[in-house]
């Protein structure tokens, strides 16, 4: 009689068991992630470098194809210089101010644990005729973050100049290019002093996009954005710099 009872109880333990099996087979992944909730970004940080990048179209590569764009490009190039490489991130969007890119910032609810962030913004902007004193505040709030998202290490985040749309054919053919000009010099100016208040290395390529004046190959098909080769020149200024943030 024991014997039976012993089987019974063996028999009623493999079926609690296979059913547990056929519910966690059957959940959805929508299920499965309440149970074990998938992190916003799910590479391993302790697998090589994590490089994040804000800012707006000229982040993105508006008008050439993705690789193209100066992220992409330092991506690959890091790589090829034999670091090892996780993963890279971009919330930028064409259009965007620097309110806007605050905005995406908030919404992607992004962790702090970047080896390289990157920014660039502040053309449209300038190109709204917003206050330069709003984009000063909002610059030094969204350089504050960038370095947050670094893990509160100013040596592993970079700021890049805008580019001068003033010199391309949509600037020019507006009646402002020199005045454009001018007040993009202002804005790289208030950048290049705050990157400097916090020990956050400053790229100038503002030059390097006044070269599409007199060649249009630095231009995207659009006429008015950076073209892949462009990108280059930048990644040739200050690839040797980065480099040295994350060896």
């Amino acid at each position: 009689m024991a014997h039976k009872n012993l089987n019974q109880y063996l028999i009623l333990k493999i079926m609690v068991l296979c059913g547990c099996i056929l519910v966690f087979s059957f959940c959805s992944k929508a299920e499965m992630d309440k149970i074990n909730p998938i992190p916003i970004d799910t590479a391993d940080s302790t697998q090589g470098l994590r490089y994040l990048a804000l800012g707006d179209s000229y982040t993105i590569g508006e008008d050439v194809a993705e690789t193209e764009s100066y992220p992409f490009q330092l991506f690959d190039k890091l790589k090829q210089s034999g670091i090892p490489v996780n993963m890279h991130k971009i919330i930028a969007r064409t259009g965007w101010t620097t309110a806007d890119l605050k905005n995406g910032i908030t919404q992607e609810k992004v962790d702090s644990n970047w080896h390289l962030v990157s920014l660039l913004i502040g053309v449209n902007n300038q190109y709204r005729g917003q206050p330069i004193s709003r984009f000063e505040t909002e610059f030094r709030e969204l350089l504050e973050w960038a370095i947050a998202l670094a893990d509160g290490k100013p040596e592993r985040v970079f700021v890049v100049s805008i580019p001068d749309y003033g010199v391309t054919p949509f600037g020019i053919n507006s009646g402002k290019g020199p005045l454009i000009s001018m007040e993009l010099d202002n804005y790289n100016s208030i950048k290049e002093n705050i990157a400097g208040e916090y020990n956050v290395a400053f790229y100038y390529i503002t030059d390097i996009s006044r070269q599409a004046e007199n060649d249009p190959s630095l231009l995207a098909p659009d006429k008015l954005h950076p073209s892949g080769k462009m990108y280059k020149l930048w990644l040739d200024r200050f690839f040797a710099d980065v480099l040295k943030m994350v060896e």
